[in-house]
């Protein structure tokens, strides 16, 4: 089985579907999956891989798109990836694996830190808040 993303006009995916693999024939002459469920759903359609992530195919294959598709990534036609959305303002997307970065790198310990902007547009060598368990 495959997966698809449906896109909105802005590129952002609005549903994720298991549907057929593209080993199968399409129906109705459809070139392919993505082009028939366009056209079934009227939104434009896009396969996405679950084995990839951060550009990566888990099972040491051939990643495909980036990562893949959640609800309210945004599919970057140009170089036909998807991508979470940006969370932060400072947090630059690395166009190697297509994954947003703090500017700052989390610290490194068996701590639970979560990210504040406040913290860091006030002193720009900060901005990990630790989390209290």
């Amino acid at each position: 089985m495959a997966h698809y993303a449906f896109l909105d006009e802005n590129n952002i995916v609005k549903e994720v579907l298991v549907g057929m693999d593209e080993s199968q024939d399409t129906p109705n002459g459809a070139e392919s999956w993505e082009e028939y469920y366009t056209e079934i759903k009227g939104m434009t359609c896009k396969r996405t891989s679950y084995n990839t992530f951060g550009n990566s195919h888990s099972e040491g294959g051939t990643p495909f798109r980036g990562n893949f598709a959640g609800i309210d990534f945004k599919y970057d036609d140009v170089n036909d990836v998807f991508y979470q959305q940006q969370p932060w303002d400072s947090w630059v997307l690395n166009e190697d694996t297509w994954i947003w970065e703090a500017p700052i790198p989390r610290p490194d310990d068996s701590n639970s830190y979560r990210w504040n902007e406040s913290i860091y547009n006030e002193d720009n060598s900060q901005g990990w808040e630790l989390v209290e368990l």
